[in-house]
């Protein structure tokens, strides 16, 4: 395994701060990369082992992050509760509204901390759909998402070395083989949902808005 897995972790290492920035713009928007980003900041960090290299690592991955929600922003702000409705299944819709509704900014920042599989690109796709501020949603899940990525850095500041001989187990390499191959299938079914669903969406916005704490 670990001659399969070795080769597409150093490629997309070799890219550095890049290679975070368009995996967290895929990630945070129309493809599917679990951990992705959270894997590589630690390994990276940990080959480097810098203070300075490990905040740009996170800063780079942040700003895919926010990129991606702003992708996915500019669709749903224009499609609307509606159009949520077409991306949605009824039972994930319902809650991720009645969270959003609830209180919004507590939601994104939780969906942005939280790890897989609590859901992060519905909650940024209901925020945008049911019309909260642009800016606040954007700045609220950066700031959770440098938070985020940051403590993932300052770990593998701490346990470098131990992170990279165990990240060289079999075990370990076999894992990334699958979790690559889960990632590959699972974008490609996110992009075809994505197309095949945005044709149907609704273009007219909802009139249903959400403020900054507990809905009206």
């Amino acid at each position: 395994m670990k001659h399969v897995a070795a080769p597409l972790l150093a490629f997309i290492v070799k890219l550095g701060g890049f290679g975070l920035l368009a995996l967290g713009i895929l990630d945070s928007s129309f493809l599917f990369a679990p951990l992705g980003n959270d894997i590589l900041v630690v390994t990276m960090t940990a080959r480097n082992h810098s203070v300075a290299r490990m905040l740009y690592y996170s800063m780079m991955s942040t700003a895919g992050s926010v990129l991606g929600c702003l992708l996915v922003d500019l669709v749903f702000r224009r499609a609307g509760e509606k159009g949520l409705e077409k991306h949605l299944p009824p039972r994930r819709l319902d809650y991720v509204k009645r969270k959003v509704t609830q209180d919004a900014a507590w939601a994104l920042v939780i969906a942005s901390l939280a790890p897989p599989p609590f859901p992060f690109t519905p909650f940024i796709m209901a925020t945008s759909a049911l019309q909260y501020p642009r800016k606040k949603m954007l700045i609220l899940t950066g700031a959770a998402r440098m938070v985020r990525f940051t403590g993932l850095g300052v770990l593998a500041l701490f346990f470098g070395k131990r992170i990279l001989k165990w990240a060289e187990s079999d075990v370990v390499q076999g894992l990334l083989v699958g979790l690559i191959v889960v990632c590959a299938v699972g974008s490609v079914v996110s992009v075809y949902g994505w197309i095949k669903r945005s044709r149907k969406a609704v273009s007219q916005p909802s009139g249903e808005k959400v403020g900054s704490g507990t809905a009206k």
